[in-house]
């Protein structure tokens, strides 16, 4: 009784390893309302063998010695292929095809929407421009970019950026989106920005200004010192002056204690080192 109860378990547990695992992926894809060809070819297909094809276990096209039960003969090519025509998401699902009974193809299709012309557009800042690629459902979508018809390999983003420094000129800009059943190109667009407008000069010219400008500088405040000392010894002379004269009309026997020999004539000029 063990050694059945045993057996028991392992032919269960065997039946359960066996057990096939569900196909999540996807063999075939396609677009809504598109015609599409499953790739099965059975080489020597005559009207003597059976062809039988199914759509999730369902019977779509049967024919035996010849005679169609089931579906259309045009749909069948001479290797057994089978035409699908204005496909639409209930499409979608496991297919297989038989011949003799025999298992010989089974692929699962996908259904997906084609993808609508993307909208190119920009903005300007100051150094840059920034590109959109605007679609309305993004998720899943594949971006690419060219600029004057070459394509920019490593940009797959949605938005792209490029400096004013690097684009010299007008340049042309597309972008396109895809998924796997279809693609869609954007218009032409030729951003118009223009880079901030800056006096640049060689380095050399911009040293000799500035020492230039330090020198002018320097000359001219040396200038204003000597100016300054100048008219500031001529007021002091003068002041000595007049302090001589006022002492002599005050007190007149000042010039007797201080005669003063031999004064110069007055003169409008005045050399350096005399005040008058």
């Amino acid at each position: 009784m063990v050694c059945f109860a045993v057996a028991l378990g392992v032919i269960i547990l065997c039946g359960f390893i066996s057990l096939p695992v569900a196909k999540d992926t996807c063999d075939l894809y396609a677009a809504v309302g598109q015609n599409l060809t499953l790739p099965f070819v059975y080489d020597g297909l005559t009207n003597f063998k059976t062809l039988r094809w199914t759509h999730n276990d369902t019977i779509i096209f049967y024919s035996r010695w010849g005679s169609v039960y089931v579906g259309n003969s045009k749909d069948i090519s001479a290797t057994g292929s089978l035409l699908l025509k204005n496909l639409q998401f209930s499409s979608a699902g496991t297919y297989e095809a038989t011949v003799n009974f025999i298992d010989t193809w089974t692929g699962r299709l996908c259904m997906m929407d084609k993808v609508s012309k993307p909208q190119l557009t920009y903005t300007c800042d100051s150094n840059a421009v920034n590109l959109n690629c605007y679609v309305a459902d993004a998720q899943g979508l594949v971006f690419s970019w060219t600029l004057d018809e070459n394509a920019l390999i490593s940009e797959t983003k949605q938005n792209l950026s490029r400096s004013l420094a690097q684009l010299k000129g007008q340049r042309n800009f597309t972008c396109s989106v895809a998924n796997k059943v279809s693609k869609e190109k954007s218009d032409t667009v030729r951003p118009t920005c223009k880079s901030p407008t800056l006096l640049c000069f060689p380095s050399k010219t911009v040293v000799a200004v500035v020492a230039g400008g330090a020198g002018l500088n320097l000359l001219s405040l040396i200038i204003i010192i000597a100016l300054c000392y100048y008219h500031r010894r001529n007021k002091t002379c003068l002041g000595d002056d007049r302090e001589l004269r006022m002492d002599s009309l005050i007190n007149p026997e000042y010039e007797i204690m201080h005669p003063i020999e031999n004064p110069p004539p007055l003169s409008l000029e005045s050399s350096p080192g005399q005040c008058y």
